[in-house]
């Protein structure tokens, strides 16, 4: 068995080694330009063209991320960069659905507990209690239901909150109501007080946290966005906390990264930012996920996570 390897930024060793304990009698090799050797299976992020174009005989190729937007981006921009027919497989959670639970459990609280207007009284030096949020009057909408999405759903309705999700298809999560279409956004929207956005980006999906979308949510709601930058058209979150539709903003991702000094978001009083760290790959999770799909695909069942090229997820 022949894998090949190519990741712009990961520790390489790593993975490598890592590959070679699971599979012993496999031959893992760092995929360098001209090698055009056989291989059965690769593990790759952005990968140059030159790298897979010509390799239709391949059994699978493996994304090393959660969300596959930026390699179909690849495809989409110079065709045949995916070998059409070969299976690409994403890593549905490899650790990352505890980290996101945990940011969103993080950010949420501090909603919840009003944290954002005690540090604004702090900065003017008011001493005044707030009106507390309950746990039936906070209601949490969730974009997205997927592996990520649907695990940070099912850990806020766990601690007692109103949780709902919204998806492209029907999802059933324990205590969580699922609306799901287009038809049924409008319906999720109005009765939420904190909005987080988990969506896999797509085409459909791209600038969905808008203008339209935030008037339709309970006034001076919030929104947590960990999914892509790209999700949200940021001068219209901006006009949104001038109206009063968004009273506070925690954001992990942008369309550009890093965040250009000069953007508005660095020094908003109702914006908080962080440098895309809500969750991290580890490696060690990821390589399991990816030998388990290997030995499914050489036993002849199908293999996990095989992404759908039309959907783009």
């Amino acid at each position: 068995m022949n894998i090949i390897y190519y990741h712009p930024f990961f520790d390489a060793q790593t993975w490598i080694s890592g590959m070679k304990a699971r599979l012993p009698n496999a031959n893992i090799r760092i995929w360098e330009p001209g090698d055009n050797k056989p291989a059965d299976y690769a593990m790759v992020w952005l990968p140059p063209y030159e790298m897979l174009a010509s390799r239709h005989d391949l059994k699978g190729i493996f994304a090393l991320g959660a969300g596959v937007d930026a390699i179909l981006k690849q495809e989409q921009q110079k065709p045949g960069t995916l070998p059409a027919g070969v299976p690409v497989m994403r890593l549905e959670d490899t650790g990352m659905g505890l980290q996101m639970q945990e940011y969103a459990i993080a950010k949420v609280m501090y909603y919840f507990r009003r944290m954002d207007d005690y540090k604004r009284q702090q900065s003017q030096r008011q001493w005044k209690q707030l009106p507390a949020h309950t746990y039936d009057n906070f209601v949490i909408g969730i974009l997205g239901a997927g592996a990520l999405g649907g695990s940070v759903a099912e850990k806020l309705a766990e601690l007692g909150f109103t949780v709902r999700c919204w998806s492209r298809s029907e999802k059933h999560i324990q205590n969580v109501d699922s609306f799901y279409g287009n038809d049924q956004l409008s319906d999720f929207l109005k009765e939420c007080n904190l909005l987080i956005n988990l969506l896999p980006f797509t085409p459909e999906t791209q600038g969905i946290l808008n203008y339209s979308l935030f008037a339709q949510l309970k006034p001076s709601s919030y929104l947590i966005n960990l999914a892509r930058g790209a999700h949200l058209v940021d001068q219209d979150l901006l006009e949104a906390i001038d109206q009063g539709y968004i009273a506070d903003a925690s954001l992990d991702v942008f369309a550009q990264e890093p965040l250009p000094g000069m953007h508005p978001f660095w020094t908003h009083p109702r914006i908080s930012i962080t440098p895309h760290i809500a969750a991290f790959t580890i490696p060690n999770i990821a390589m399991d996920t990816i030998f388990a799909n290997i030995q499914r695909i050489e036993k002849g069942e199908p293999p996990l996570g095989v992404v759908n090229m039309k959907t783009g997820y």
